[in-house]
């Protein structure tokens, strides 16, 4: 599974969708025959989690959003789509203890602020509604199985680029990643994962400054933020089996995540005045594995 680039609004459901490797038990021994052969096929997990977010990206007032996730392994070959954000791993898998090489597309729809009658603070409302952003773009990354706990653990890190290709804010975001997952048993797996974000000038602009016109409208000092490193952010994820084990059937899925704020978009009154450095998601939900 290509879990690479983590949003806040999905993080908590990505276990959902984990791969069969997750699902292995710590102890070798305790792998029955047959397992491998079911590692290596082909496989599908859909889901769907109620996400708890931020109303939009500096808030600190909070909605319930419902997070859809879908899973394709074919013949090695991974496609995800947690939530708002898609990519598929070009590069094939391999079962097994082994290194992972990961490379392929990546795109995210980016509603930050899109619609106001899903943001409850009046000063954020008066700067005007924005139009939504598709962010194209691709990613690389390499992980290793087998790595602490069992022949079935991964570790991997990834770096990833996306860039604006609807102009509303006309620049790009890089974003690196380490995940770490490991099975606790044939019915639990748990994951832990660390990000940050760099944006470009284009998105401080959009999403972080106020202008004149929007000062007097708002309330709000006028702002202009420059680009830099804007968030990094903190997570804990797991899942459960509810029929059969994770490699089949029904898994509940959870998972709390926190990011922080960070440069001008931490101290832009859009966050500090009007929200919070703060951010927390978390999510509950479920998923199917055939």
């Amino acid at each position: 599974m290509r879990i690479v680039i983590l949003p806040l609004t999905v993080a908590a459901a990505a276990v959902a969708f984990a791969t069969p490797a997750l699902a292995q038990d710590a102890a070798p021994s305790a792998v029955p025959t047959g397992i491998e052969e079911q590692m290596a096929g082909d496989s599908i997990t859909v889901g769907v989690a109620a996400a708890y977010i931020t109303d939009y990206e500096g808030s600190n007032d909070y909605r319930f959003t419902p997070a859809p996730g879908v899973l394709a392994t074919i013949k090695g070959y991974t496609f995800t789509l947690l939530g708002n954000r898609a990519s598929v791993d070009l590069i094939r898998d391999n079962p097994g203890p082994t290194w992972d090489l990961q490379a392929g597309p990546i795109g995210l729809v980016n509603f930050n602020r899109n619609s106001n009658s899903s943001i409850d603070d009046r000063r954020i409302r008066a700067l005007g509604e924005l139009d939504t952003a598709i962010e194209l773009g691709g990613f690389v990354g390499i992980g290793k199985t087998g790595v602490i706990t069992s022949p079935y653990d991964k570790l991997s890190v990834s770096l990833s680029y996306r860039h604006d290709v609807t102009n509303t804010h006309d620049s790009a975001i890089w974003q690196p990643t380490i995940n770490y997952f490991t099975p606790l048993s044939r019915k639990a797996a748990v994951g832990l994962f660390a990000s940050a974000e760099r944006a470009g000038r284009g998105y401080a602009r959009t999403y972080f400054s106020v202008d004149g016109a929007q000062s007097l409208a708002s309330g709000l000092p006028v702002y202009n933020a420059r680009d830099g490193w804007k968030n990094w952010s903190l997570g804990v994820i797991g899942t459960y089996a509810l029929t059969g084990d994770l490699l089949k059937g029904w898994k509940a899925i959870g998972g709390v995540v926190y990011r922080g704020m960070m440069n001008d978009f931490k101290d832009s009154p859009v966050t500090s005045i009007a929200g919070s450095k703060s951010q927390w998601a978390s999510a509950l939900g479920i998923g199917y594995t055939f």
